[in-house]
């Protein structure tokens, strides 16, 4: 039956305050979900100050802050054990580490993983010396809005946002190497 020659009474019983229920219900969720949820933070972009995080280091030695950073051209690598990427580009962040970090580069990686004990195994196997840091709710990498992992994000000695790397690299490349130098001059 086509309703467009119908009065109100000839159509189906009900159907008139079902729609104005499911709208209700509609505007409801959409008010809960603002007023309940997580405030959602603009886009990190280049020249951003980072986000502050404040953790734990996997040496056990206390935590390391972003503030400790200060002064440093710095670079915060959000990884996990389990991520093969992650794992294939470490040697060439452990190279690039040790070439620049007497120059004045530090090199933080943040991981992820919920288990202590697979970080340092990892961290054992794959000779790794810079900080590692342990975040295992994640919280670092959704303020610095990561979309997977790795990724990583190179920072200024004022803690201002140069430049996002999402996806692993080959960090000790002659191109990156002399960026970070210019950077760090």
């Amino acid at each position: 039956m086509s309703t467009e020659n119908t009065t109100p009474e000839e159509r189906e019983p009900g159907s008139s305050a079902v729609g104005w229920v499911v709208a209700a219900a509609v505007v409801f969720a959409g008010l809960a979900l603002i007023l309940l949820g997580e405030e959602v933070a603009p886009p990190l972009s280049r020249g951003d100050s980072a986000p502050p995080f404040d953790l734990p280091k996997l040496s056990g030695d206390g935590n390391l802050a972003l503030k400790d950073l200060q002064g440093r051209v710095a670079m915060i690598n959000f990884w996990a054990t389990w991520c093969k990427p992650c794992e294939e580009e470490m040697p060439a962040m452990e190279r690039l580490y040790r070439e620049l970090h007497p120059e004045g580069f530090e090199l933080v990686a943040i991981a992820m993983d919920e288990n202590r004990a697979d970080v340092e195994r990892f961290q054992q196997r794959m000779q790794l010396s810079f900080p590692i840091l342990l975040d295992p709710r994640q919280q670092s990498a959704r303020h610095y809005q990561t979309t997977g992992f790795p990724e990583s994000v190179l920072l200024d000695p004022d803690g201002y946002i140069i430049e996002r790397y999402v996806g692993p690299r080959e960090w000790d490349h002659p191109d990156y190497v002399s960026r970070l130098r210019r950077l760090i001059r």
